[in-house]
């Protein structure tokens, strides 16, 4: 869930930050995982990448469809792989109280889809070009939506 979902006062979208806009529930994996574990969770929640978190959350890295697939074209089983084998290591992540046009230029810059949202390094959320759209709708337009519902 988004803060953004229950704006409190009218806000100004340059105004917001990624703590405002991300999305809090996170689905994570361990190390440890297995590659088919994180390869199961990608495919049945239809994400691309999942964050790799240690103990107490802290985010040591990130396993994207690409690294499993990495893997398959090595010729690796992705019962015998685990999450820390293949991840990446090297992460780009924003704080919590990063403005949001701070995280656009990022994700322009880097060609990103999504970023993790950190406090100091435990994992707090994930930020994505689409949540920074619809946080732009709902600041910049409180009734949305307003349409009712599409019936045939």
């Amino acid at each position: 869930m988004r803060r953004i979902e229950f704006p409190s006062e009218t806000r100004n979208f340059h105004q917001l930050t990624a703590g405002v806009l991300m999305e809090r529930n996170v689905v994570t994996c361990r190390p440890s995982d297995s590659g088919r574990h994180v390869a199961s969770q990608l495919t049945t929640l239809n994400i691309g990448m999942l964050p790799v978190v240690k103990t107490r959350g802290i985010l040591v890295g990130l396993i994207s469809e690409f690294d499993l697939l990495r893997a398959l074209q090595e010729g690796r089983e992705l019962d015998s792989v685990r999450a820390e084998e293949i991840m990446t290591r090297e992460i780009t992540a924003v704080q919590e109280d990063a403005p949001v046009d701070e995280v656009i230029r990022l994700l322009e810059r880097e060609h990103l889809i999504r970023v993790p949202v950190v406090l100091d390094e435990k994992l707090v959320g994930i930020l994505a070009r689409r949540d920074i759209l619809y946080g732009y709708l709902k600041a910049t337009t409180p009734e949305w939506p307003s349409a009712p519902p599409f019936t045939p």
